[in-house]
Order: structure tokens, then C-alpha cells, then sequence
């Protein structure tokens, strides 16, 4: 084989494995458009704080609230729909911007370091509407006693304290989100909210859909999570 044919085969190797790594990541420039890969994602996924199954048409999520036994707080009409929940909240993302502080969330639509932190499908889950405004910005928390508030729904709203409890679940997928965050995007994280983190990393591993979750999201964003990724690869590895 000659040098030159050698050379050919080479570089149309290099050139169709540089096609496909681009393929393999879409880019994503505002918010709608991350919501639109994020149905993709999570398809087959339960609402995050409460577990109720999604039925997607196009764009919107339809729960039977009925069926995984919902009860409405106080907001009926977002309470029938699925919204994309930011698990660091976006007012955390964006506080410390100029854009923020100039005009909220609305005015960061210009920032691209603020876009890439909104969009980031790592941070985005489908909630319930309702459970989405509630949670509003508030820190995660973990107490005894309360519940109820939204029937067979097990998160906790504490509005006096601006502090959610969410349900054992949710808190191990919360705390690598954090820390995937923090370190992505240079957030800041106070010491008592590291601390319970730290523990539910711990108390609460990766699942097989967190895995697969991550996968989904790598092929499409082109990062993984590592605090999840290299949790699954013991805990959940790949099999060909």
C-alpha cells in the first residue's frame, strides 16, 4: 500500500470522525431551544419532585394528576403542566451578573455565559407546574414532620424559611446536579449547603435512568455529569 493512499485513508478518518463528533452535539442557543432537546431526553422520565407520569404531545406535558394522586395547592392552571425545573435555581445562576442586576432573568437573554448556564441539560428536569413555582429559588433543606401539601406528592414547601424539602428520590440526582454546576460554572455554594449535599451524594448512589439520563445528555450537550458518569461506570457500567 503506498504511502500516499496511507495518507488518503488517514485523513478521511480524521475528517469523518470530526463530522461525527459535530454531529453528535446540537447547539443550543436560548432556553426554548434546550427545553425542545430536553423532552428528547427525558421521554420516558416521571415528573422530578413527584413522579407522575408525562404524556408529551409536541411540546406539552400532560399529567393525569388523578392517577399519581396530585392534589392542587393553590394554582390549578400550572399545576396541569409540565414545566422545565432549574435544579440550581436560575436566580442562583444569575445573580452575580450585570445582566441580572440590571433587569432579571429577561435581561440575561444576551449573555452568553448566562445562556450556557440556563441551558445546561444537566440542571433541567420536568416538574409540575405548581411544584416549579413553589419551589421558586429557595434552598433545599431536610427536616421531620410537615407533608401533605400536595397530596401523594412528597415534597415540602416551607415558605416561611424559603426552604424545600424534596422527597429521598430526588436528593442524590440533586447534589451531583450542585456540584456539577459549582464546579462548571464557578458557582458558589455555602458550606451547610455543601455539607448536605455531601451527604446525600452519599446516601442516595446513581440510578440506571440517572446513568442513562447522563448518556442521553452527553450525546446531545457533548459533556457528561462525572459525578454521575464515574458513579455509573462502577455502579452501572455499560455492557456491549
Amino acid at each position: 500500500m503506498s504511502k500516499i493512499y496511507c495518507l488518503l485513508i488517514l485523513g478521511f478518518s480524521l475528517l469523518t470522525h470530526s463530522l461525527f463528533s459535530q454531529a453528535a452535539t446540537t447547539k443550543i442557543n436560548n432556553f426554548s431551544q434546550a427545553k425542545v432537546a430536553a423532552i428528547k431526553i427525558n421521554k420516558e422520565a416521571s415528573t422530578f419532585y413527584c413522579g407522575c407520569k408525562i404524556e408529551w404531545q409536541g411540546k406539552k406535558g400532560i399529567v393525569d394528576l388523578d392517577a399519581c394522586g396530585y392534589k392542587i395547592r393553590r394554582n390549578e392552571l400550572r399545576a396541569k403542566r409540565v414545566e422545565w425545573e432549574h435544579v440550581v435555581p436560575a436566580a442562583h445562576l444569575g445573580k452575580n451578573r450585570q445582566c441580572w442586576q440590571q433587569g432579571g432573568r429577561a435581561n440575561c437573554a444576551k449573555d452568553p455565559y448566562y445562556v450556557k448556564m440556563e441551558t445546561d441539560l444537566h440542571n433541567l428536569q420536568p416538574a409540575i407546574g405548581e411544584i416549579n413555582g413553589d419551589r421558586n429559588n429557595y434552598q433545599f433543606s431536610q427536616w421531620r414532620g410537615g407533608g401533605g401539601q400536595y397530596g401523594a406528592c412528597e415534597m415540602k414547601v416551607d415558605f416561611k424559611n424559603k426552604q424545600v424539602e424534596p422527597p429521598e428520590y430526588t436528593r442524590g440526582v440533586i447534589a451531583r446536579t450542585y456540584f456539577y454546576m459549582r464546579d462548571t460554572y464557578h458557582i458558589n455554594l455555602s458550606s451547610a449547603q455543601t455539607q448536605l449535599m455531601t451527604v446525600w451524594d452519599k446516601l442516595y448512589p446513581v440510578s440506571e435512568w440517572e446513568c442513562e439520563r447522563d448518556r442521553r445528555i452527553a450525546d446531545v450537550q457533548g459533556n457528561h455529569n462525572p459525578y454521575v458518569s464515574k458513579a455509573c461506570q462502577v455502579i452501572h457500567p455499560v455492557t456491549q
